[in-house]
């Protein structure tokens, strides 16, 4: 099963514009950083600049934070890549005729859903400037 980067991928992306701040920041190079390819990091900074975070002239190395980074949530990087998809996922092909198949899924749901609630109420306290104050420190700790 092939789990899903794009959270920690995109908000990598969001640090290396914050920390190049008037630099030109080419898809290539972010994309060298990540190990992944141009066009994926296009696709990420589209989500981005569609949700308002960053601003960019497309065919331009110009990406920039539309507001401090201290206003930016990890929250509001994971809707703008994610949208409203849950983080835990149900497995929903199971056997309907199977009481167990049925009702341990919908029981897995109510907690599933708790977890969900309580997991947006912490991403909505993390903020980018706090991701990159965690990444100077881990600099010094090297």
């Amino acid at each position: 099963m092939k789990y899903s980067t794009k959270l920690s991928d995109t908000i990598h992306i969001l640090a290396f514009i914050y920390l190049g701040q008037g630099t030109k920041l080419t898809s290539a190079k972010i994309a060298e950083s990540i190990k992944t390819n141009p066009a994926y990091v296009r696709q990420q900074m589209s989500a981005l600049k569609n949700a308002g975070i960053i601003s960019n002239t497309q065919g331009q190395a110009n990406a920039s934070l539309t507001k401090p980074a201290d206003q930016i949530t990890m929250l509001d990087i994971y809707r703008a890549v994610e949208g409203d998809k849950p983080l835990l996922h149900l497995d929903i092909d199971t056997n309907p005729e199977c009481g167990v198949g049925i009702n341990i899924q919908l029981s897995i749901a109510d907690f599933y859903k708790e977890i969900q609630n309580v997991a947006e109420k912490e991403m909505q306290k993390i903020t980018l400037q706090d991701i990159v104050e965690r990444y100077y420190e881990k600099l010094q700790e090297q």
